[in-house]
């Protein structure tokens, strides 16, 4: 007998580097959203698809939740709400490892969560995520009771994105909370997100990466310039990096342009990879004061209301 098919989109909440993107990438097979050791490197609503069998399930990978009140983090904080009006499931993912060695620290990131949340009008899953790291399992107890007091009628997994243990029983739990209905995507397909917007997604991880913790979040990419048609097998992709003050932009260069030619190079394997395809990568670094306040080129990043 045939099961009917099911169809929906599951809202990725949490705190900032709670694992989001890694699990999102672990679930998809590829790489669809940005894994950095930085916290806050997920600014769009990052969707990857997942199909399996008669069930097709939409993930919507949120910027991170933290109580940030100036610069970029009120917009990331309204990006990540806005995705909730899409959820037929929350998937909320947090940092067990981490609130099991100081579980005071929970409630106060719960807090918007469960706001967010609301009322209990869709289903919400809690994945504790990072659980390969505790040793004592018996330290996950407190986490255990103050989510549960926090998000009541919530199912909760302990899981590691990084391992895949525990994925299974959790995306059983997902699925079977999907509504019935009719796949949108081809099987193949693993984001709704365009490549050319991927591809700029990638330079700015291989930024955060090259960049460590020396310049602030005050910094964008925008693909200028995508030409696959002039040579078969060739894409020529221009890229700009933005900056908020010219001090940040020898950051960004390097000494004799090391540190951009090796974010050129990194990037440029990595968008090889996803087209398959060979790839000519140009990157500038434009000073750009208060780009953040720049409604047209925050639609232009998906970061527009």
């Amino acid at each position: 007998m045939e099961h009917a098919q099911r169809f929906g989109h599951v809202v990725m909440l949490g705190p900032t580097n709670a694992g989001k993107s890694t699990l999102l990438n672990h679930l998809i097979g590829q790489k669809v959203s940005i894994v950095s050791p930085k916290p806050q490197t997920t600014r769009n609503s990052v969707s990857g698809i997942l199909t399996e069998g008669d069930v097709q399930a939409v993930f919507l990978d949120t910027p991170g939740l933290h109580r940030q009140k100036r610069g970029i983090a009120p917009l990331l904080l309204r990006s990540a709400y806005s995705a909730l009006a899409q959820a037929d499931v929350v998937l909320v993912l947090l940092d067990a490892a981490q609130f099991a060695r100081r579980p005071e620290g929970l409630t106060p990131e719960l807090r918007p969560i469960a706001k967010a949340v609301g009322a209990g009008a869709v289903p919400v899953v809690v994945a504790l995520n990072k659980c390969d790291l505790i040793k004592e399992k018996a330290r996950l107890l407190p986490v255990l009771a103050a989510v549960g007091e926090a998000l009541p009628g919530a199912e909760l997994f302990p899981v590691s994105a990084l391992t895949g243990q525990g994925l299974p029983e959790m995306l059983a739990a997902l699925f079977s909370r999907l509504p019935e209905g009719p796949h949108q995507y081809d099987p193949d397909e693993v984001s709704t997100a365009p490549v050319r917007f991927l591809a700029g997604e990638i330079v700015r991880e291989k930024l955060f990466l090259a960049l460590g913790e020396e310049l602030p979040y005050a910094t964008a990419v925008t693909v200028e310039h995508w030409d696959e048609k002039s040579k078969p097998g060739l894409t020529k992709i221009q890229a700009t990096i933005l900056v908020a003050r010219e001090s940040h932009k020898p950051m960004v260069i390097g000494k004799g342009g090391a540190r951009i030619k090796d974010i050129g190079q990194k990037a440029r394997l990595e968008i090889e990879e996803m087209l398959g395809s060979q790839v000519f990568l140009e990157l500038w670094v434009k000073v750009r004061p208060g780009w953040a306040d720049d409604p047209a080129l925050l639609r232009e990043l998906g970061l527009g209301e």
